[in-house]
This record gives structure tokens, C-alpha cells and sequence, in this order.
């Protein structure tokens, strides 16, 4: 059967050029030279780490003349506001996303409110880039420098090589930083929906940012109310979860009715689930898991989250 597809060229910024792309609607404060903070609007960040390490991180795509490279190189920190969608607000973000104005140019007509962020409470007598009041969450960011050999990259006027391969400067116009998660900042509405549960009211109202397509305007779509589908109920049958909990320690074990509690923690995350048990057990001195030690582990993930 014949698609109903065509054959586009890929060509530089394909995300852009070649393709509709959805995006995140960011701001990134760096501190410049003077110390002051400078916004500059990106959509190219994305998750990096989000699990089995020791941190969480962030990466970031930006031109390597821009500020946000300087400011990143010149200090590691940066902060990630995620701003709303109003026409308001995105005709701002386009300014601040304009290439070539200097940092003073840039915030001379500032549209937000700048407030200090948990690092700088955290850290009084250090200097951080201020978060944007206006926001939804913030992002408070160090950037891992030693990751590709990248700590020695320096702010210069052309970078000529050689390059890194996904840190730092990444090529003659561009670099990447991959950016550690200190602090997540949530508007007390989205941060209550969270750890209370997400509703259809709730929900935070992220905008979508499809990028500059056609030389002529920046394209974003605001926010509608969000639409819930439930998990599949599937249920893993209990023989392929004893298989598994056999191997994941050769000391701690697991009753029948401890595993039955975990018939519907997904496949893919089982391994993981089974470890963060054996590790509470060892921890407790714990050979033997009941419905009642998964009861304990279960109430104190709760309590776990609920302090984040």
C-alpha cells in the first residue's frame, strides 16, 4: 500500500527547517560579566540524566557566541524558567531570543520580576542568576564541566577545534552543556497537584514552542486543558516476578505475598523496584521480605516524595 508521505531535505536546524518539533517555552538566566543576570530564550534543553546516577541533569543546545554559552562558561550556573503561555509573554521570550544583542541591550527593557532562587537563599555569599517570579518551575543548574574533558573551555571569540563530542564546545558555531539539577522550583498550585495528585484543573499549563520556520516568525501554541488515559491494568504474573526476585540478591528473599504487592509495578521497572527493597532490607538487617516490610518500604517512598 502506497504512504501518503513525502521526502523532505534535511538541512541545518532540521528541527526547525525540516520538521514541526515540539519544544519546551524557556528562559536561561546566566550571570554576565558584571554579575548581573541576562535572560536568553532557548527550547532546546531536554532531559539527560533521570536515573541511576548520582545527580539529575539537564542538557543544553545553544550557539557557542551566544550569552547563555558565555555566562555557563564563565561561572557553571544557569537557571531554566519555564514561562507560561500569553501573547504578552511569548512576544517577550522573542525579544530576549534575538541573537547579537549584548546582555545590557538585551535586559535594558526586562518584562518580568527577578527574585532570588533557593541557591542563593542556600548560599548568601555566593553568586547565582536570579529566577523569574513569572514562571511555572524553575530549573536551578550547575554545569558538569568535567564530563568530555570540557573544563578547560574558555570563552574566545572563534573556536576553531578541537571539539568535544556532547560537552562544552561541540563545534565551530555551537556547544552543549550538560547541566546538574540542584533545585527543581514549583508555583505552590503545581508543586500541591503533584504530591497531591494531577487533575484536569491542576495540571501546570506548559505552552508548546515549535520553533522559527519560515524567516519570518516564531510559532508557539498556548496551553488547553489536558486530556488523562489511564495505565493499562496489566498485571505481571507472579511466577515471572519470583524469577526475578530470586536473582536480584542472593541473601534477602521474598515471600509470596510480598511479590503479590508487586504484580503491577511495570515490567521495565521491576529490576529497579526489587533493588530499592533489598537495599531497605540490608539497611534494616532484613533477610526475609513480608507484605509487611513492603508496607514499610511503600510508606516511606511516600513520605519520600512528599518532602521533595
Amino acid at each position: 500500500m502506497k504512504n501518503n508521505f513525502k521526502d523532505l531535505r534535511i538541512v541545518d536546524n532540521f528541527y526547525q527547517t525540516s520538521a514541526f518539533f515540539p519544544m519546551p517555552l524557556t528562559l536561561i538566566g546566566t550571570l554576565d560579566e558584571n554579575g548581573n543576570t541576562s535572560f536568553g530564550a532557548y527550547s532546546l534543553v531536554f532531559p539527560y540524566y533521570i536515573a541511576g546516577k548520582d545527580y539529575y541533569a539537564m542538557v543544553l543546545e545553544c550557539r557557542n557566541s551566544s550569552n547563555t554559552c558565555k555566562g555557563i562558561l564563565r561561572t557553571g550556573k544557569c537557571t531554566i524558567n519555564f514561562m507560561p503561555y500569553s501573547k504578552k509573554i511569548f512576544k517577550e521570550c522573542v525579544r530576549l531570543g534575538f541573537p547579537g544583542d549584548t546582555p545590557t541591550e538585551k535586559m535594558k527593557d526586562f518584562k518580568f520580576t527577578m527574585v532570588d532562587g533557593m541557591s542563593c537563599i542556600d548560599h548568601p555569599n555566593d553568586a547565582f542568576p536570579k529566577v523569574i517570579d513569572e514562571a511555572l518551575q524553575v530549573f536551578e543548574c550547575t554545569w558538569v564541566k568535567e564530563l568530555d574533558n570540557a573544563e578547560n573551555d574558555q570563552i574566545e571569540e572563534e573556536y576553531n577545534g578541537p571539539y568535544h563530542d556532547f560537552n562544552g564546545i561541540t563545534s565551530k558555531y555551537g556547544a552543549h552543556f550538560i547541566l546538574k539539577i540542584d533545585h527543581i522550583l514549583m508555583k505552590e498550585k503545581y508543586h500541591n497537584s503533584i504530591i497531591n495528585g494531577v487533575t484536569r484543573g491542576n495540571f501546570a499549563p506548559i505552552p508548546t514552542n515549535w520553533g522559527y520556520r519560515d524567516s519570518k516568525n516564531f510559532w508557539c501554541s498556548g496551553f488547553k486543558t489536558a486530556h488523562a488515559e489511564g495505565i493499562p491494568d496489566k498485571e505481571v504474573d507472579l511466577t515471572s516476578i519470583r524469577y526475578a526476585a530470586d536473582r536480584a540478591d542472593d541473601v534477602v528473599k521474598f515471600t509470596d505475598e510480598a511479590l503479590k504487592m508487586l504484580v503491577k509495578v511495570p515490567r521495565p521497572f521491576l529490576k529497579l523496584v526489587l533493588k530499592g527493597c533489598v537495599d531497605w532490607a540490608k539497611e534494616n538487617n532484613c533477610t526475609l521480605i513480608t507484605e509487611k516490610e513492603i508496607a514499610i518500604i511503600n510508606d516511606k517512598r511516600s513520605k519520600e516524595k512528599n518532602k521533595k
